[in-house]
């Protein structure tokens, strides 16, 4: 098996896989290494390790060498000439009346690239534009057409909860969609679900396995129970259920003809049918319509 080194570049929480190579490392070091945008600096997070090739995406690229203090100080100057990079793009976007916002800029290690990340409601001729660029900063002009969550994850912030986004914070997640929101008994309303970015957020699927797996305990809202305690067993009506207690809200009609609701734990409830919580979450045409632009 290949010996592999992991490097984190940059605004992204993905680790690349490169072949290590004789080099001595030291976890957090700086590496020079040949990436589809050009000659790149990382930063070591993963130490030399055997990797099986099914798990390495080909090819497989070398280290091309530890970082030095000119490639370090020619990487801050780089970083320092990123604003006015953005500055620049932007008035000549504006320029061309362009319906596009830059959101990074991004020169590789050795200056023969600039790679300008921007977003667009639509495709974006900037045919014009790449030569206005090319002539402005004397070197290569890549533009790169990016979404909404990777724009988050460019810029950062702080979530609703408080904490840094979940795409800026280094934690990747996989898609999410609306039926994650249903499973956890969210309320559908935009404002309440979506992120920094104005699509679902990250989070909804950190949680999602424990909620799919818990709708399949629990009985369906609106089915017939059986309810057994030390002090009695009744059959009532399911109107609510918890899947963090894991509990459920039972209605049960008394002697004098009026009802009451209780919370009881799941394991003194016994479902009277198939049915379970996870059949109500089938996600209907008018909520794909009117959310579907928040998913991924």
């Amino acid at each position: 098996m290949p010996i592999v080194v992991g490097v984190k570049f940059d605004n992204t929480p993905k680790v690349y896989w490169f072949s290590a190579g004789e080099f001595e490392y030291t976890e957090g070091c700086r590496v020079i290494v040949e990436t589809a945008r050009g000659v790149e600096i990382g930063t070591v997070k993963t130490m030399p390790k055997e990797v099986e090739e099914s798990k390495i995406v080909s090819p497989l690229k070398d280290v091309l060498r530890i970082a030095t203090k000119d490639d370090l100080d020619r990487q801050k100057e780089y970083d320092e000439k990123r604003p006015e990079a953005i500055r620049i793009a932007s008035e000549k976007i504006s320029a061309r009346g362009l319906k596009m916002k830059v959101v990074d800029a991004q020169y590789t290690i050795d200056g023969a690239k600039l790679v300008l990340y921007f977003t667009a409601e639509s495709r974006v001729d900037f045919r014009e534009l790449v030569k206005d660029l090319a002539s402005a900063f004397r070197t290569r002009i890549e533009l790169r057409q990016i979404g909404s969550r990777d724009e988050c994850r460019m810029i950062g912030g702080l979530a609703p909860c408080g904490r840094a986004c979940c795409c800026s914070a280094g934690l990747d997640f996989s898609k999410v969609n609306i039926k994650m929101a249903k499973n956890q008994n969210l309320s559908l309303n935009p404002a309440k679900i979506s992120g920094m970015c104005g699509r679902l957020m990250c989070c909804l699927s950190y949680e999602n396995a424990h909620y799919a797996e818990t709708n399949k305990l629990m009985p369906k809202m609106g089915s017939k129970v059986k309810v057994t305690t030390e002090e009695s067993s009744f059959t009532g009506t399911v109107v609510g259920i918890n899947q963090i207690k894991m509990t459920v809200n039972v209605k049960n009609e008394i002697k004098d003809g009026s009802f009451e609701i209780k919370e009881y734990p799941l394991e003194s409830v016994t479902k009277l049918d198939s049915s379970s919580a996870a059949d109500d979450l089938v996600v209907s045409k008018a909520e794909a319509a009117e959310l579907g632009g928040m998913e991924d």
